[in-house]
């Protein structure tokens, strides 16, 4: 995963008021999980943004007072109205322990369907994926060069060297849909064959 720095300091008040009044100040209250004790933090919502609002997933380097976590976002909580942060929740990584996060899918080439007038459909711009953190890479990349109109890649045709995907293995990731334009073409082409096999009916009769 690609690494980010993140700066916080500790959180006292941990209530919903003193959560309320953080979010007027334009602080975000959030706990760190996963070490020997919990963390209660805060952290500035425009710095938090530009990390959240990002297609990359992140290796955090978080910093609180004197003291630098190794974590991994493990679920924000946004408001039902504005969309703004209301609360997030950091997971501590441990060498010999699996994390689950979502990576970023990529595709590389041209599909052959997408030439012939088809339309790429990303079902999943995200997969969940769970492993060692050292080993989990920066994103999910797939080629689609080969794929045909009608064709599709599931998890069960994937592998994430070093990770599960936690999906179901016949779940779609991506496809190749047929457009209309692609359909028009496809039934001129038909009546056109048509024509010439009636013309060439007529020819045998005389």
């Amino acid at each position: 995963m690609k690494t980010a720095s993140l700066s916080g300091s500790p959180r006292e008040g941990v209530g919903k008021k003193g959560a309320t009044e953080l979010r007027a100040k334009g602080m975000v209250p959030g706990v760190l999980y996963g070490g020997p004790e919990q963390v209660h933090f805060q952290v500035n919502e425009i710095q938090l943004n530009k990390l959240v609002f990002s297609p990359e997933t992140y290796r955090l380097k978080f910093e609180v007072g004197s003291t630098t976590y190794d974590c991994v976002v493990q679920d924000i909580q946004f408001h039902p109205v504005t969309d703004r942060i209301v609360h997030l929740d950091l997971l501590q990584i441990s060498a010999d322990k699996p994390i689950r996060v979502k990576l970023p899918v990529r595709t590389t080439g041209t599909s052959e369907g997408v030439r012939n007038g088809g339309r790429l459909h990303v079902v999943y711009r995200r997969l969940p994926v769970s492993g060692l953190a050292d080993q989990i890479p920066e994103d999910v990349s797939l080629d689609i060069t080969p794929l045909l109109i009608g064709d599709s890649l599931r998890v069960s045709d994937l592998t994430v060297e070093g990770c599960k995907i936690v999906l179901n293995d016949s779940a779609v990731v991506l496809g190749i849909r047929r457009t209309r334009a692609a359909m028009s073409a496809d039934a001129e082409g038909e009546g056109e064959g048509g024509e010439e096999g009636e013309a060439a009916a007529e020819g045998g009769e005389e």
